[in-house]
């Protein structure tokens, strides 16, 4: 599965580069770099090439909702103005501003923005393929459950077995199995939201702030709802530490609760996206240079990197189970303070 979503990655991206009229080959520096920025962010629109003066683009659901005029959907090419194809055209009392926030005409309304993103839509994308991989697993072991696996199952379960006896078992212990099906979910979502961002078109979805906030925040709600005495007690009484002292290791305490999911959200969001910029960076300057030469040396670099970034998703994907489980584990464990005698 790897090679071949590494044949189609490499595939894309050659194809991506051969297409000189891909991004705006006219124009100021500025403009030649400004998909960098369109990529990264979050849009209303699924925008996937421009050939000429046409653009390829998925329309997604708008969806509002206000006190006076209740839910409302319309469709985001409702905003677009058909001959600069931006966001800005005013429809229904609602326009899309250059920052691709909805907002309303009259500003004194009120209004809740519940629209389908392009990074909402490549969520649903995510959870339909891991669903689609375990609902297969689950078929395979329920048809042939006294046989080795086979098909996709074959390939989930090493992940499976590795998620448990390399993360979950050595780090939170014997009430591991507690916390399989969240640390699962989490590696999976974050692996498989990694490897389809890195094909050409797709969104950035593990490299948006807003998600990995999410995935932290959750993380952050299960490690202290399920935090023992002597996790509380480590936290506003740590044994051991004179009382004068606590007057510093307490607020340090509490602040750590909060500092390691952020770490936890800013490493994912850093590393998924800082890759993108890097790869976007190289295919602008075919553009900005408009050298051969260079556009050979890019797309080798491109290539380069995108199998690189591949081990990457990876990584992420580990190094964000990995510290959830070790945070899990503390707040689990048993602590014993007392001195052992031999």
């Amino acid at each position: 599965m790897i090679r071949k979503f590494l044949f189609l990655s490499v595939l894309l991206s050659a194809f991506l580069l051969s297409a000189p009229t891909a991004f705006a080959a006219s124009g100021s520096d500025e403009d030649k770099t400004g998909f960098i920025m369109h990529h990264i962010k979050d849009s209303h629109e699924w925008h996937f090439a421009t050939v000429g003066h046409t653009h390829v683009t998925l329309p997604l659901p708008v969806i509002v909702y206000s006190q006076d005029r209740g839910m409302e959907v319309f469709s985001s090419s409702d905003f677009i103005n058909p001959e600069t194809h931006t966001f800005g055209k005013e429809h229904e009392g609602y326009f899309i501003d250059d920052h691709d926030k909805l907002r309303a005409v009259d500003e004194s309304r009120s209004i809740t923005d519940l629209s389908i993103t392009k990074n909402v839509a490549m969520m649903f994308i995510v959870i339909l393929v891991i669903l689609a991989l375990m609902i297969s697993t689950a078929n395979n072991y329920k048809k042939r459950p006294n046989s080795a696996p086979k098909g996709v199952a074959s390939f989930i379960e090493p992940i499976v077995l590795f998620v448990r006896d390399e993360i979950a078992l050595p780090n939170i212990g014997p009430r591991y199995k507690k916390f399989m099906p969240y640390l699962l979910t989490l590696f999976f979502f974050i692996w498989i939201g990694n490897l389809l961002g890195l094909i050409p078109g797709a969104a950035n979805l593990t490299g948006n702030i807003a998600v990995t906030a999410t995935l932290a925040a959750i993380t952050f709600i299960v490690v202290n709802l399920n935090g023992n005495k002597d996790y509380w007690k480590h936290v506003f009484a740590t044994p051991g530490v004179p009382i004068p002292l606590l007057l510093v290791i307490v607020p340090v305490e509490i602040m750590g609760l909060f500092t390691k999911p952020f770490a936890l959200m800013v490493r994912l969001f850093v590393a998924i996206t800082a890759g993108h910029i890097v790869i976007l960076a190289f295919i602008a300057l075919i553009f900005i240079f408009e050298s051969y030469a260079i556009g050979v040396v890019s797309t080798v670099m491109v290539i380069f990197i995108n199998l690189i970034e591949i081990l990457v998703a990876s990584i992420q994907a580990y190094v964000f189970t990995l510290f959830t489980s070790m945070y899990i584990g503390a707040a689990v464990s048993e602590h014993h303070h007392e001195a052992i005698e031999h």
